[in-house]
């Protein structure tokens, strides 16, 4: 009897396997991509506000989709969802790696989307009832080594790829290994039963789709089309008042769709606002580095991912020692240090000159992501120890639609400063060379307007660049007086569960 109760505690290291292999090939695919887009635009003939749709789309159905993965985990086996998400995978990568026109590829990225939408949620409830809480730092922190070494090679792989073979074989190299995962989840993983018994509200399911949906759509938009259009307040406000009724509708519901009860969990609560904030300040240097070195410096794609290679190496090394570190001390000590290093280094990209080395650029990236690899994991890890063992796939659900939202906010937040920033920078650059032209009335060549034309918008892109990192300096400084709050989470009591069935709700969450 004894040993059959150690067994079934233990951690299911197979199952675990199996779902990060998974998790990592979704992972790694988007990052080969984000690289790939020129190339696909030049190829395609199409232009960069539809070329976008690549990404905006997939964050879509992510968005739309991720709410559902609490229902999900707790109607369906480990097995049935695994299964069902990566054979949604490997069928849209397969689309996409076949496509010959835009609206093909599209699709199959959207379908990818439908698998990849569930794989994050499942891979760390699954996580979350495998551990003791003392021991879930490290777990986390070595589940994180294993996805950050995707964007480890991916944006490297990727310009090599690009380089020498046709965009379409960023898919093809995906699929056998897609493949040899759904094969290794079919034999390994066991279809066990007695999942809780609950039925899906379809009216719940559109508010949330729409509501994210919108709000994702109308944030994702606003970079491009401007915070004045219709098409922009217009998805904004649809989606706002969706996802009002939506919160109202489950905080009546006996067995909610989405559990916002969970906020009333403090340490969960500041958690998700700091990893918000944090998801923002992160998207400043996913998002105007490449800018920067491609667009204005002119270095090659693999150059730009080898850029990006040491900071994304150290951060997937520091994952499992943060992860050790946050099982002794916990999080807070953590967070306080990964975050200012995190406003130093956004302080110091926003000094970004035409003459700023490569290797200057390689070190200050480098040392940001190590601040990053200090928060992520930790606080997420912290706020989620805090719940009760029913309310997981509540919290991972949570965390990754907000991730998502955070992430569309952040972009759009972002771009508008580059973008109108840029503008404003412009015109003073133009304003500046009336006043030191000694003959206005000097004839300048078509070639000549064209050159200055060049460096004035080179120029004034650069200092828009340089002011949203700017920007970004603030949203780290939130974070990090957010971060003095924290303390070490305890997994609180539910009332709403009695105890001698604890464990084994626990156990039936983490072994279906």
């Amino acid at each position: 009897m004894e040993q059959k109760i150690k067994k079934t505690a233990g951690p299911p290291y197979g199952v675990l396997a199996v779902l990060i292999i998974g998790a990592f090939i979704a992972f790694l695919n988007n990052t080969l991509l984000n690289i790939a887009l020129p190339s696909i635009m030049t190829d395609l003939k199409i232009d960069p506000s539809t070329g976008q749709w690549l990404i905006t789309g997939f964050m879509l159905v992510n968005g739309i989709l991720i709410p559902l993965s609490a229902f999900l985990i707790q109607k369906f086996s480990v097995r049935q969802l695994f299964l069902a998400a990566m054979l949604l995978f490997t069928l849209g990568t397969v689309l996409a790696g076949f496509a010959h026109a835009f609206p093909l590829l599209l699709s199959g990225r959207m379908i990818q989307a439908s698998g990849s939408a569930i794989m994050m949620p499942l891979l760390m409830n699954v996580m979350l009832t495998s551990f003791p809480v003392e021991k879930r730092g490290l777990a986390m922190g070595v589940f994180g080594l294993v996805l950050m070494f995707a964007p480890a090679i991916g944006p490297t792989l990727s310009g090599w790829i690009i380089e020498h073979y046709d965009w379409r074989m960023l898919f093809h190299f995906v699929t056998p290994i897609a493949i040899l995962v759904v094969l290794l989840g079919f034999f390994l993983l066991k279809d066990k039963k007695g999942k809780v018994d609950i039925h899906l509200d379809f009216l719940s399911v559109v508010l949330s789709s729409v509501g994210f949906g919108g709000i994702l759509y109308g944030f994702s938009s606003a970079g491009k089309e401007g915070w004045d259009s219709p098409q922009v307040y217009g998805t904004l406000a649809v989606g706002l008042i969706s996802l009002v009724t939506f919160i109202l509708r489950q905080l009546r519901q006996e067995r909610p769709l989405l559990n916002f009860q969970i906020y009333k969990y403090p340490m969960f609560a500041l958690s998700s606002a700091i990893s918000m904030v944090v998801t923002m300040a992160m998207f400043s240097g996913m998002l105007l580095l490449p800018i920067y070195v491609q667009n204005i410096r002119g270095i090659s794609p693999i150059d730009a991912g080898l850029m990006l290679l040491p900071g994304a190496i150290l951060m997937a090394i520091m994952m499992p020692i943060t992860g050790k570190l946050f099982d002794k001390f916990g999080g807070r000590a953590l967070a306080i240090i990964g975050l200012a290093i995190t406003v130093i280094t956004s302080y110091l990209l926003s000094k970004l000159t035409l003459e700023t080395t490569y290797t200057h650029l390689i070190i200050i990236y480098t040392i940001r992501m190590f601040g990053f690899s200090m928060v992520n994991m930790p606080i997420t890890t912290n706020g989620l120890n805090q719940l009760p063992a029913r309310f997981y796939p509540h919290g991972t659900a949570m965390n990754n639609t907000m991730s998502q939202v955070s992430g569309a906010i952040g972009t759009a937040l972002l771009v508008t400063v580059m973008t109108t920033r840029a503008k404003t920078h412009a015109t003073e650059i133009v304003e500046a060379a009336k006043k030191v032209v000694p003959n206005p009335s000097l004839k300048v060549t078509e070639a000549m307007k064209l050159k200055m034309q060049h460096q004035i918008e080179m120029q004034a892109l650069l200092e828009g660049i340089n002011d949203a990192f700017f920007v970004s300096v603030f949203i780290a400084g939130l974070a990090l007086v957010l971060a003095l709050f924290i303390k070490r989470a305890k997994q609180a009591e539910d009332p709403g569960e009695v105890k001698p069935s604890a464990h084994k709700v626990k156990t039936k969450l983490a072994e279906n």
